[in-house]
């Protein structure tokens, strides 16, 4: 993995936006993979725009849960 700070270009930059990518696909928030990786929610953000990866909306998840539970009501 990157080590913090390090400036990430060519073929490290491209491994970096795809694991990523796969990770947020998998359901990981912007948010936790920012934290494991030492780098900012920009830097994370920008790289999964660059990566074509399909952004949730804001707190998606707890959105989601209160729309299935006004379903179920």
């Amino acid at each position: 993995m990157v080590r913090k700070y390090q400036r990430v270009s060519g073929a490290e930059r491209e491994t970096l936006k795809a694991e990523l990518k796969r990770r947020y696909l998998d359901g990981e928030s912007i948010r936790g993979l920012s934290l494991s990786t030492g780098r900012s929610y920009g830097f994370v953000h920008r790289l999964l725009e660059e990566a074509g990866a399909p952004l949730r909306p804001r707190g998606g998840k707890q959105r989601l849960a209160r729309a299935l539970a006004a379903v179920s009501e």
